[in-house]
C-alpha cells in the first residue's frame, strides 16, 4: 500500500499537452487521499495547447486555466515519481527518484484526431498506473 498522500510528477517538453493531459486524468481518477500529481515541462510554453484543451474537454477535463511550469530539480525532488513523456536527456536526474517513461507523440500542432488518440493512450496508461500501484 502507497504511502498516504504520494506525489507524481508528469513532464514533457513544454507542459502543454502530453503532461498536462495525464495529471488532469490521473488527479480525476486517483484516490487524492493516496497519490496527486502535478505536471511540469522542461520548457514551458505560453499556455496548453489549444487542440489539447478541445480534446480534454471533449471528456469533461477542462485545461484552459492550466498553466505551463518549469520542470525544476526542486520539483521533482519533491515527487516519489517522476513520469517523463519525451523530454529525454532535458528531464533532471534526482537520486533516489524513480523515473518511468513513457513514449508518446507530441500533440503539438497535430490535429485533433491525432491529439485525441495521443489522449486516450495516455488515459489508458494511467489508468494502468493507478491500478498497478494501489492509488484507485
Amino acid at each position: 500500500m502507497p504511502a498516504p498522500g504520494e506525489r507524481l510528477l508528469f513532464a514533457c517538453v513544454h507542459n502543454a499537452g502530453r503532461s498536462q493531459m495525464a495529471a488532469a486524468f490521473f488527479n480525476q481518477r486517483a484516490d487524492p487521499r493516496k497519490a496527486q500529481a502535478r505536471s511540469a515541462g522542461t520548457e514551458p510554453a505560453e499556455r496548453v495547447h489549444p487542440e489539447v484543451v478541445e480534446a480534454m474537454r471533449e471528456v469533461s477535463l477542462d485545461l484552459s486555466a492550466a498553466r505551463p511550469q518549469r520542470l525544476t530539480r526542486e520539483l521533482a525532488a519533491e515527487s516519489s515519481l517522476l513520469v517523463t513523456m519525451g523530454c529525454g536527456e532535458a528531464c533532471p536526474y534526482v537520486p533516489g527518484l524513480e523515473r518511468e517513461d513513457w513514449p508518446l507523440d507530441d500533440p503539438k500542432g497535430a490535429g485533433l484526431e491525432a491529439v485525441r488518440r495521443i489522449r486516450d493512450e495516455i488515459r489508458l496508461r494511467v489508468d494502468r498506473l493507478i491500478t498497478e500501484r494501489g492509488w484507485s
